[in-house]
Order: structure tokens, then C-alpha cells, then sequence
């Protein structure tokens, strides 16, 4: 069994309070889901207006499906047009530390 996770760190466009960014972070984390199959959440920064952190984690069989996952939820994210993607952080366990 392998375990994969990333964590965004997005800066967010015009966003000028709290309520407008939820209306930027939920349709993302919602499409992550719905496309990718992936549990996803904002986990942090939800008292900035501007900044959001994702947490993404998914679970595979195969490493190779795993690693595909993981980078084709990375690539995107990167290509949303009204999130900067400040960094990515990626943990893959499995394997050898079964």
C-alpha cells in the first residue's frame, strides 16, 4: 500500500475578505474531489483572506498510479488562473516501510 499527500500554499487573486475567498478555496478543493477522487481540505490559513493552505491525500495499490495522482493534481492546481502556487510540499510512504 502506498500513501501519498501534497500541501498548497496559494496566494489568492482579488480577494478582499473572507467570504470571497471561500468562494475561490471551496470550488477548488470540491473539483480536487470530484475529479482526482482524493480527499482534500483547507487546512490552515483560514483567518487570512489571501493566503490558503490545501492538504491533498490519496491512496493507492500501485506507486506508479500514485505518483500519476499526485502530479496531476499538482499540475492542476499550478494552472488555476486565480491562485498563485506558492509552493507544494509531497510525502509518499509505502513500499519498503511497510
Amino acid at each position: 500500500m502506498y500513501t501519498g499527500t501534497l500541501s498548497f500554499d496559494l496566494l489568492l487573486g482579488d480577494v478582499h475578505s473572507l467570504k470571497e475567498k471561500r468562494s475561490v478555496v471551496r470550488p477548488i478543493v470540491a473539483e480536487l474531489q470530484r475529479r482526482f477522487a482524493v480527499s482534500v481540505a483547507e487546512v490552515g490559513g483560514q483567518d487570512l483572506h489571501r493566503r490558503a493552505h490545501i492538504g491533498l491525500a490519496v491512496v493507492s495499490g500501485d506507486a506508479g498510479r500514485l505518483t500519476e495522482v499526485l502530479d496531476n493534481c499538482e499540475r492542476w492546481v499550478a494552472e488555476r488562473p486565480e491562485v498563485e502556487l506558492l509552493s507544494v510540499r509531497r510525502r509518499v510512504h509505502g513500499g519498503e516501510d511497510e
